[in-house]
């Protein structure tokens, strides 16, 4: 399966003129697993998606959980993400879809109130949000977001 997606990603490649590219940046916690940051995919049109990587609470300092509970670590994931897409060549403006994921749904209004200092009302990326039984690092949210850069 790998070899066959290696294949037409290749192909994708040569066909569009796509261009892969890693984003890491000391702004944000390193990767705790075998993955990235972010993946940016850049199209000859001039177009670059931003995939990045979901974010906790994760201090990039110290690679530790931030204390003090959603708001907090909230906050600090929202950071890493802001990081992260600078550190892509993004802005938060461009970001168009957010994934929020949480242990407690409970916490869905806390949340809120600190995502949505991150976002222009009028312009809020599309958003899906899902409970789940636990998180890295026991973390309370963990934030996926992808970003359309037109260049």
């Amino acid at each position: 399966m790998y070899k066959t997606f290696s294949l037409l990603f290749g192909l994708l490649s040569i066909v569009s003129g796509l261009q892969r590219g890693v984003v890491s940046t000391p702004n944000a916690p390193a990767a705790i697993g075998p993955y990235s940051q972010a993946i940016t995919l850049s199209f000859t049109s001039g177009e670059t998606l931003v995939q990045a990587a979901g974010q906790i609470g994760l201090d990039p300092a110290t690679g530790s959980l931030v204390e003090g509970g959603i708001k907090e670590e909230t906050t600090r994931a929202m950071e890493n993400i802001k990081a992260i897409m600078t550190a892509a060549g993004a802005t938060m403006d461009e970001i168009v879809e957010c994934t929020v994921l949480m242990t407690d749904l409970d916490d869905y209004a806390a949340l809120n109130e600190i995502y949505a200092n991150y976002f222009d009302e009028d312009n809020a990326p599309a958003r899906a949000a899902f409970q789940v039984v636990k998180l890295p690092a026991n973390a309370t949210t963990e934030i996926k977001c992808s970003a359309a850069i037109e260049n």
